[in-house]
C-alpha cells in the first residue's frame, strides 16, 4: 500500500507491506511512488497480454470499493528506498517488489559492496503479491500522488499555495 503523512505541501511517501500483524514501511520519494505505479501498470497490461496474470480475481479486487484506508500504525520507517526493483515470479505467480536501502548520500546500497558491519546485508523489503492487489495498489499510488501539489505550468516543480520561485522565470514567483 502507497501512502503519505504530514502536510499538503510537506508529504513523506510511504510503501507499506503488512503480513499478519507484522507491518513495514519504507519512505519512497514522491517520483518513486510514481514511477512504481507507472511501471507496474506496464508490468500488469504486458501479463494481460501474454494471459499470465490469474483469472480470478481475489478479494481486494473484487468488492469494487477503493482502498482509501490510513497506512498502519504505529508508522516506523524501516529505512527509506533507493531502487526500486520489479519482476514477475513465475513459480508463485506473484507480481515481486523490492525496495532496497540507500546510503547517507542517497545513493542505493549495492549488495556486492556493501561493507556495513549488518551479517544480513544492506535492508531489503522484497513483497510478492497477487496481480489484482498489484491492480489496486496502481490505483492507490495514483490517487495518493494526484492528492498534491499542483506542478509549475512552466518548470514541473510543485507549487506552493503562494506559488513558488521558478528557475524558469529567472527566480521570479508563479502563482
Amino acid at each position: 500500500m502507497a501512502g503519505t503523512v504530514a502536510g499538503f505541501a510537506d508529504r513523506t511517501f510511504f510503501l507499506q507491506a503488512r503480513e499478519g500483524a507484522r507491518v513495514v514501511s519504507v519512505v519512497l520519494e514522491k517520483v518513486q511512488v510514481t514511477v512504481l505505479a507507472e511501471r507496474l501498470g506496464e508490468l500488469l497490461e504486458e501479463l494481460d497480454q501474454r494471459g499470465v496474470a490469474e483469472t480470478e480475481p481475489d478479494e481486494v479486487a473484487s468488492n469494487g470499493i477503493a482502498d482509501a484506508a490510513p497506512l498502519d500504525e504505529p508508522l516506523n520507517e524501516a529505512f527509506r528506498a533507493g531502487s526500486l526493483t520489479l519482476g514477475w515470479d513465475v513459480g508463485a505467480e506473484r507480481v515481486l517488489l523490492e525496495a532496497r536501502a540507500q546510503d547517507e548520500d542517497g545513493e542505493p546500497i549495492d549488495p556486492d559492496e556493501d561493507d556495513d558491519e549488518d551479517e544480513d546485508g544492506p535492508d531489503l523489503l522484497r513483497v510478492r503479491i497477487t496481480a489484482s492487489a498489484a491492480r489496486a495498489f496502481v490505483e492507490r499510488a495514483n490517487r495518493v500522488v494526484a492528492a498534491g501539489r499542483l506542478p509549475c505550468p512552466l518548470c514541473g516543480q510543485p507549487l506552493d499555495p503562494q506559488g513558488h520561485i521558478c528557475p524558469r522565470r529567472n527566480g521570479h514567483y508563479v502563482n
